[in-house]
């Protein structure tokens, strides 16, 4: 197996394209465990860690850049304020040493349905910017993955960052384990209330082969709130809403949860997300 090391984006991209079967390395806390059960066996290493660039943000119009080596424990220390959402997903990520290690592009690159960074990012409508030694593309993230661990990076790409506009109302996340902490998520639920467009982001995570948004339960309770006297929406409202939540889910029957327990599962977290997020409106 061979480590390529390169110190600078550019060196990592003309790396990638010359060794378009090197898996990159930024965390690793996926891509070790992988190599460590014999899952993987890659021919090359591309390690990112030396690369600052990768663990930049900036902001640029509304948007926040997150650089994909930013760690979940930068996320909830920098994006509380601007991607709560983000910031409370990043928080029931592993232990603290995992949070330390892992990064946001890692979860974009694993494109596994369980990854908790990945329903804030869908609820908020994120983009992800690849890029290689022929340029940079942007991609919507509903468009960037794909299937169960698939996305659409050629072999000759990186993920570069990930934009996310800054939240214009409050988000919420919540995330369903065999146990409290340090566990893979049965189901999640994110949620991104807009403001100013009046509109709603949702996004399950964990209940079908890629994280996937509930547009119907977006457009139904959209139409429902009261979006200018912010009075709390009825019972029967949030309940709807949540049962939409559940039936756009495809989930299905594993070691972690049945079918039946991750619809209404969702349908709790949904109701609930919607009632905290709804009440930090008031």
């Amino acid at each position: 197996m061979e480590l390529l090391q390169p110190a600078t984006w550019d060196e990592a991209l003309a790396a990638k394209a010359a060794h378009p079967e090197a898996l990159p390395l930024s965390g690793g806390t996926d891509v070790m465990v992988d190599i460590n059960f014999g899952r993987e066996r890659p021919e090359a290493i591309l390690d990112l860690t030396r690369i600052g660039a990768l663990t930049a943000l900036a902001t640029d119009n509304g948007t926040i850049r997150i650089g994909a080596g930013v760690t979940y424990t930068r996320a909830i220390e920098a994006l509380g304020t601007h991607l709560p959402g983000l910031a409370i997903a990043s928080r029931t990520v592993g232990s603290p040493q995992i949070r330390n290690r892992g990064t946001i592009g890692g979860n974009l690159g694993s494109s596994s349905p369980a990854g908790d960074a990945l329903p804030p990012l869908y609820a908020s409508g994120a983009v992800v910017e690849v890029a290689s030694t022929a340029g940079t593309r942007r991609l919507a993230i509903e468009d960037f993955i794909t299937g169960p661990k698939r996305n659409v990076l050629a072999p000759d790409e990186l993920i570069a960052a990930v934009h996310v506009p800054k939240a214009r109302g409050p988000q919420q996340f919540s995330k369903i384990g065999t146990r409290n902490a340090m566990v893979i998520a049965v189901c999640s639920f994110a949620v991104s209330i807009d403001l100013e467009t009046q509109t709603v982001g949702t996004c399950i995570g964990s209940a079908a082969p890629t994280p996937r948004r509930a547009h119907e339960a977006e457009r139904h309770i959209e139409a429902a709130l009261d979006w200018r006297g912010r009075t709390p929406p009825g019972d029967e409202i949030v309940r709807e809403f949540g049962e939409l939540v559940g039936k756009a889910a495809s989930p299905i029957d594993d070691q972690r949860g049945t079918a039946a327990y991750r619809r209404h599962a969702l349908a709790v977290m949904a109701r609930r997300t919607l009632t905290w997020a709804w009440s930090e409106c008031a």
